[in-house]
């Protein structure tokens, strides 16, 4: 199935709207300390006791609990800020949620279904473990080490895959490897002006359809579509 066009249907308040689905990807490697060891000991733990990751699953850890223990948070927003800022992005991290992320490799998916109305805006916090950021639609693959920062449609398809690989692939998140990535992960909002301008963005190309529809979700060609967990190639839905 051709990935064009892509069409994302969000809700804005209580309307659905369309939009375009961005290919674009800002990245860049920021200067940020290493949160503690013994903040990472902390996280090692809940992933094994009590999120129990496995290959390919992104979940959440408790935010407020690791602020208390970690003194540089404030110098890792304060660099993605200053960051932000530089791309034409004034204010919208501070307004944004932001929650704590882990993941063991990710499975190709897009989050437009659950976050059409976002860009996500991510920084790793884990040492280089051999992994990428995979773009497949526009061919980019970013080295994850500490500091790589992203910004990127929620609509499109992305894994974290082996460096040295094509697609996603279990083995290659075997038990007892290290390659669990932790991340702070912002919402920006898609419908700023700032970050639709800087995403090149276009909204309500598909009125008719949005208007039809009862929740949000990607179309491909007009049609349902998933993504392939292991290619990350779009296909039709059932």
């Amino acid at each position: 199935m051709s990935r064009d066009p892509l069409v994302s249907y969000f809700w804005s308040g209580d309307t659905l709207r369309s939009r375009s689905v961005s290919d674009v990807v800002l990245s860049g490697t920021l200067d940020v300390p290493a949160p503690p060891a013994r903040l990472f000991a902390d996280w090692e733990r809940d992933i094994s006791s009590r999120l129990f990751l496995e290959p390919g699953d992104v979940e959440p850890l408790p935010l407020a609990r690791a602020r208390a223990r970690w003194p540089d948070y404030r110098h890792c927003v304060q660099a993605v800020s200053d960051w932000t800022r530089t791309l034409g992005l004034p204010e919208v991290l501070a307004a944004s949620d932001v929650a704590l992320m882990a993941c063991r490799g990710a499975r190709y998916h897009h989050d437009g279904a659950q976050y059409g109305g976002a860009a996500f805006c991510n920084l790793f916090l884990s040492e280089d473990k051999g992994l990428d950021l995979h773009f497949p639609s526009a061919g980019l693959r970013i080295p994850l080490v500490r500091g790589t920062a992203v910004i990127f449609d929620t609509g499109q398809p992305h894994a974290v895959i082996r460096r040295r690989c094509s697609g996603f692939d279990v083995a290659d998140f075997a038990p007892g490897q290290d390659c669990t990535q932790l991340f702070l992960t912002w919402e920006l909002p898609i419908e700023d002006a700032h970050v639709a301008r800087a995403l090149r963005v276009d909204f309500d190309i598909d009125p008719s359809a949005a208007s039809q529809l009862d929740e949000e979700q990607v179309l491909v060609n007009g049609e349902r579509a998933v993504v392939c967990p292991d290619s990350g190639r779009w296909r039709r839905a059932g």
